[in-house]
């Protein structure tokens, strides 16, 4: 059974910065698609940024020149990291892996909260 676990979440001021972090499980698990997704409340659950297998990042709009994804391969962790922040990035954040490949996995989600 694969998990994903993240964690970084807080609150912080607008214009601070935050590194989320999802470590996948087992070790060896591996995905050509990971991403993080985010859930605002009252509002649908949106794509913020991917990373395909070979390497390939995609952003949305709204964080782009902000948000940095990366993964550190020898550890299977992803991150997510959070230049500054703006109250409309509030949300739960989510971890999610594999929809490529007809699977799918999610983690529990780390909140996250930008005050103005």
């Amino acid at each position: 059974q694969v998990r994903l676990v993240e964690s970084g979440g807080g609150s912080v001021q607008a214009g601070e910065s935050l590194t989320l972090s999802c470590a996948a499980s087992p070790a060896t698990y591996s995905s050509a698609c990971m991403g993080w997704f985010r859930q605002a409340p009252g509002k649908d659950r949106e794509g913020v940024s991917t990373l395909s297998g070979d390497g390939g990042a995609w952003y949305r709009d709204s964080v782009k020149g902000r948000f940095i994804i990366s993964k550190d391969k020898a550890n299977n962790i992803l991150y997510l990291r959070m230049n500054r922040l703006e109250p409309e990035d509030t949300a739960v954040y989510y971890c999610a892996a594999g929809w490529c490949e007809d699977t799918g996995y999610w983690g529990q989600g780390t909140q996250v909260t930008v005050s103005s």
